[in-house]
């Protein structure tokens, strides 16, 4: 086999999960791509080819077999081209450079590596760029520089986009040949590792990690490990020493962590919930938070897309562009609910159309009520700076929010089935059980924002992008709705 530059950084991930992709794809490839997944493969794609536009005369290399790779060499024999995707393969090493520029003034080659980010990841970018470099040295090729090229996040845009200003460019060459040598030594390791045909034994190295940075396999060489572990402890993940002593202890389920080691009270309530079946109800601090309420109440939320590359003035790289909103208006107590939404349908920017509609419903008094305040508040102050004539309503907005996620964030409300967590995806089933988000064609942000980007791009036909147009109105308007009657429920209790 030959071991490309992105199975070795999935190895530095998880050896077993890489070992796992290479001769068991059908167990890797079980799982579907998450719309997250998708969108950074996607972004990956598209900053590529944006970027590309630094290198004019460039000439691209397609396919990664052996007539790829002679193509490789016949190019950098002529010592006078900038190759995109140029293929190297030597003793069991396979890498696609994403840039490669003749220097002539030091008769070798500069490498660049093209990355979908504002920042460079040391623990990624760079382990990424010595794999190459220790690569085409391996094939005899003179590396006279070495540099990551990502998105620059001061650029902010205003008319044509500036692609000079919108990347920008690290040299760290001082930083690759520093870890060269441990870098090409991890490579035979792997190498060997991911070459053995045999399945390694045991649990792969994510048992020690919090759920969410669990590989795609884990459930595959951690059958031991139930659905519900002690990998789901709140904040566990950033608890490494606990999560280790508790592993190393063969302790997995949840309610055998209970008195094993000291938990934060976060931690304790969520052990206490799911062994004593025990529902923590701290009823006089939910009665004083919302004692701070004044009506009338505004239940808002935001649909938005992060374009890695602004798509309009006043966006720097990964701003995200508000493109809808769902907004439930209670007057009074005992008034019935209003109901408001916006949704641009055009390929302009979204901002402007969407502040009107917005000014016509939230008046100048009245609490705003969210979920998880810092997106909104953020979303609020952009556009507040790319509007200058709605600061004034953005700012009066920001100073009557209301985060109702923090009634759970704070355990003032604490339910086994909450698992943990604070998403209005684990209270709501909780709280409001006739409410689902299950059955709904887009059931979270990340598909709904796929979604929009596709429906303004033309993507759909006619009748899809109805479809897609009613599918994206009907989960934000059950955010907003689910908000509610979370609400109405707790005020139930008090």
């Amino acid at each position: 086999m030959n071991l490309s530059k992105t199975d070795y950084i999935l190895y530095r991930e998880c050896p077993k999960n890489a070992w796992m992709k290479i001769h068991r794809p059908d167990v890797y490839y079980a799982s579907e791509l998450s719309e997250f997944e998708k969108h950074i493969i996607e972004t990956g794609n598209e900053v590529e080819l944006v970027a590309r536009q630094l290198f004019p005369s460039g000439v691209l290399i397609e396919g990664r077999d052996e007539k790829a790779r002679l193509e490789t060499l016949d190019l950098i024999a002529k010592k006078d081209q900038t190759i995109f995707q140029p293929i190297f393969v030597k003793d069991g090493f396979l890498a696609a450079v994403d840039v490669l520029k003749y220097d002539p003034e030091n008769d070798g080659f500069q490498i660049y590596e093209i990355k979908a980010s504002n920042e460079v990841d040391e623990k990624v970018h760079l382990y990424d760029l010595a794999f190459q470099v220790a690569l085409l040295r391996k094939c005899g090729i003179k590396v006279t520089g070495i540099n990551l090229l990502h998105l620059n996040k001061e650029y902010v845009r205003d008319g044509e986009l500036d692609i000079i200003k919108l990347f920008s460019i690290d040299d760290v060459r001082e930083a690759i040949e520093d870890m060269l040598s441990v870098v090409s030594d991890e490579m035979d390791i792997a190498l060997a590792y991911l070459s053995a045909e045999k399945e390694p034994n045991g649990h792969c190295c994510c048992v020690y990690k919090g759920r969410s940075s669990h590989c795609s396999t884990f459930k595959h060489s951690n059958p031991h490990v139930p659905e519900y572990s002690v990998h789901d402890l709140n904040r566990i993940g950033s608890s490494k020493k606990k999560l280790m002593e508790l592993i190393d202890s063969n302790v997995f389920h949840i309610h055998e962590a209970d008195g094993r080691i000291v938990f934060s009270e976060s931690q304790q309530n969520q052990i206490d919930a799911h062994v004593y079946d025990r529902v923590l109800i701290k009823k006089d601090m939910i009665a004083e938070e919302f004692s701070k309420l004044e009506y009338p109440l505004y239940f808002l939320d935001y649909e938005t897309f992060p374009s890695a590359v602004p798509l309009f003035d006043g966006y720097s790289s990964y701003n995200q562009i508000p493109f809808q909103y769902s907004l439930h208006v209670l007057e009074t107590p005992e008034s019935e609910l209003k109901s408001y939404e916006f949704l641009h349908m055009g390929s302009d920017d979204p901002c402007p159309a969407l502040v009107e509609s917005l000014q016509s419903h939230i008046g100048l008094k009245g609490s705003v009520i969210v979920w998880y305040k810092p997106f909104e508040k953020s979303r609020n102050t952009e556009m507040g700076i790319r509007l200058p004539g709605c600061k004034e309503f953005f700012e009066s907005v920001n100073g009557r929010v209301f985060d109702l996620m923090e009634i759970f964030s704070k355990q003032y409300y604490v339910h086994k089935d909450f698992k943990g967590s604070s998403s209005i995806k684990k209270v709501l089933p909780v709280l409001v059980p006739e409410l689902s988000y299950k059955e709904l064609l887009i059931k979270e942000g990340g598909s709904a924002s796929q979604a929009w980007k596709k429906l303004v791009d033309g993507k759909y036909s006619k009748e899809e992008a109805v479809e897609i147009a009613n599918a994206l109105k009907v989960y934000c308007n059950l955010d907003t709705y689910a908000m509610y009657m979370i609400f109405k429920r707790l005020n139930d209790i008090l």
